[in-house]
């Protein structure tokens, strides 16, 4: 395999959400993106998704997780089977737990099966190595953002904000030359996102998530409660800092006496003040905020994230990226990084002793 020049890689990646995966493929030489291939989504059937949920916040060997990762494997390799003129996989997995001050972060899917059955080399398990080294392990996509900033010719400051389970912040100085670079990155988990909105509604009201926002709209937010979040220890921690999916594991009793749309309306907003108080850290206030993620759907999301931020929050097809697939796109950036000893995190985006590059390569045998 090639160790210099463009790279065509397809890159996977199953959220926090557990809606399903996604898959992209990106041309790269591990710096700089030179073009992006098709891509393809594979939603969890509801029997799919319920083991997976079943397994949230488990350990290797623990209950349920040989059946998780069955279930990660098996969905991973029918999407990716479709994408055989790739030169390399990158395979996120999916999180179950991520204690990076504990007991470390797991991801099921192993990539030496999916790198049999697909007969392609598979890059894999790209937290430990962060987490061994003194990082949060997470987010990991800031290298990528750092690439999409280069890529639309950005010359300010640009905050990329990801708003799936967990909502996460990149902000980025488009004028440093690499990612790894003092002041080039800050990167953190600001709250959560779409996680405690979805599992309300599923629970409330056995909807999958607030379409559109439209629950939401019907609702007041009560900002004591929002007050009351906020003044959480996490929020105290300075960056970089990462969560767990169920790291706020209080707020279904929070808005428990609420209306079903006092209640939405309350998490979505939560997750924009979360937002906002992250960007409290950013070394310059950007230019915008550039929405990633299922929440930039929620246009009752978006309008309030805009609104206590004081930024125009816009969604990432604004500047010609997708933002259903920038995550599995940055897992193919990263596959072609690890394969080429390029770092792929640094102290500024998970607190990592040093630039760390994470990932273990996988090759079919002979």
């Amino acid at each position: 395999m090639m160790k210099s020049g463009v790279l065509r890689a397809v890159g996977a990646m199953s959220g926090t959400s557990l809606d399903g995966v996604d898959a992209a493929v990106l041309e790269t030489d591990g710096h700089v993106i030179t073009g992006f291939g098709d891509s393809a989504y594979r939603p969890y059937t509801d029997a799919e998704r319920a083991v997976l949920r079943a397994a949230l916040g488990r350990w290797p060997g623990d209950a349920g997780v040989e059946e998780a990762a069955e279930v990660v494997e098996t969905a991973h390799a029918a999407l990716l089977a479709g994408f055989g003129d790739c030169a390399l996989v990158g395979f996120h997995g999916q999180t179950l737990a991520h204690d990076p001050a504990g007991r470390g972060t797991h991801q099921v899917g192993d990539g030496r099966i999916l790198a049999e059955v697909l007969g392609a080399p598979v890059v894999w398990d790209f937290r430990s190595s962060d987490v061994e080294m003194g990082g949060q392990g997470a987010p990991l996509a800031p290298f990528y953002h750092f690439a999409c900033a280069k890529w639309i010719g950005a010359t300010e400051p640009q905050v990329f904000v990801n708003l799936g389970g967990v909502g996460n912040i990149t902000w980025v100085d488009p004028g440093k030359d690499r990612p790894e670079e003092a002041g080039a990155l800050l990167a953190f988990d600001t709250g959560p996102a779409n996680a405690p909105l979805n599992d309300l509604m599923q629970t409330r009201l056995g909807k999958a998530l607030d379409e559109g926002g439209a629950l939401a709209a019907q609702g007041t937010p009560d900002e004591g409660i929002i007050a009351q979040v906020l003044k959480g220890g996490y929020f105290l921690k300075v960056p970089p800092k990462s969560l767990d999916r169920n790291d706020f594991p209080d707020l279904p009793a929070r808005v428990a006496d609420l209306s079903d749309a006092d209640a939405a309306a309350t998490l979505t907003a939560v997750v924009a003040a979360s937002v906002a108080r992250g960007l409290e850290h950013c070394p310059a206030r950007p230019e915008r905020l550039l929405v990633t993620g299922g929440g930039r759907h929620n246009p009752v999301m978006m309008a309030m994230l805009a609104d206590r931020s004081g930024l125009p929050a816009v969604p990432v097809e604004d500047v010609g990226l997708d933002g259903d697939m920038l995550e599995a796109q940055a897992f193919a950036y990263l596959a072609v990084r690890v394969l080429r000893g390029l770092p792929t995190s640094c102290p500024s985006t998970t607190g990592v002793a040093a630039a760390v590059g994470g990932g273990r390569v996988s090759r079919p045998r002979a």
